[in-house]
């Protein structure tokens, strides 16, 4: 085998390779971002949805409590109450927030605190000023809406993340498969091309 020859051959061989490794690289990608936004629709917003719900639940259990005007909840059963909800934040705090969201939990914790100010107000009045407590678990109740209406849209927003990464990806491999076939030619020319049977003819 002549040297003309092997230059051609490693030629040949070194174009796929480097085909491939591209592609392979642009597909990584492309896999990376699949599994972070399938990541982070588990972790940051089904896990927070959860956690919205068990809110939701704990405020509801107080607007029974402040509407039947239970004196026995506001003892024990509410400071466990207000003890989960602050296990609860610092669970959704952990999580990767956007701006919005970021927005209207900083505002969701000091309506949460004014609330349970204001409960201790109110049981101290013997519950007879009800209307100022019921617009505060009405004001946490909005926050937790609006939470819920962001865990729903940024879900959305990753779920398209995914797509359009697969789709990158199916993209790519079509693309590979056709320039993977036009270099098999190009190196067999490349292989069985002899300038000297030409410059002959």
């Amino acid at each position: 085998m002549t040297i003309l020859n092997k230059i051609k051959w490693v030629l040949g061989i070194l174009m796929i390779f480097v085909l491939i490794l591209a592609t392979n690289l642009i597909d990584r990608n492309n896999f990376l971002r699949v599994k972070d936004s399938v990541i982070t629709i588990y972790e940051d917003r089904l896990v927070v949805n959860d956690i919205i719900f068990e809110f939701s639940q704990y405020v509801h259990e107080k607007e029974i409590a402040m509407m039947g005007k239970d004196s026995t909840f506001y003892g024990n059963r509410n400071l466990e109450i207000n003890d989960k909800i602050q296990t609860l934040v610092r669970r959704y705090s952990e999580t990767k927030l956007t701006k919005e969201e970021e927005r209207i939990f900083n505002d969701f914790r000091e309506n949460l605190e004014e609330l349970e100010s204001q409960e201790v107000a109110y049981v101290q009045n013997d519950m007879a000023e009800g209307a100022t407590l019921e617009s505060k678990i009405d004001r946490v109740k909005e926050n937790l809406h609006d939470l819920s209406k962001i865990q729903l849209s940024e879900g959305g927003r990753q779920m398209n993340i995914s797509k359009k990464a697969v789709d990158s990806v199916d993209l790519f491999t079509r693309l590979e498969i056709y320039v993977l076939i036009f270099l098999a030619i190009i190196v067999q020319v490349i292989i069985l091309y002899d300038p000297k049977k030409s410059s002959e003819d």
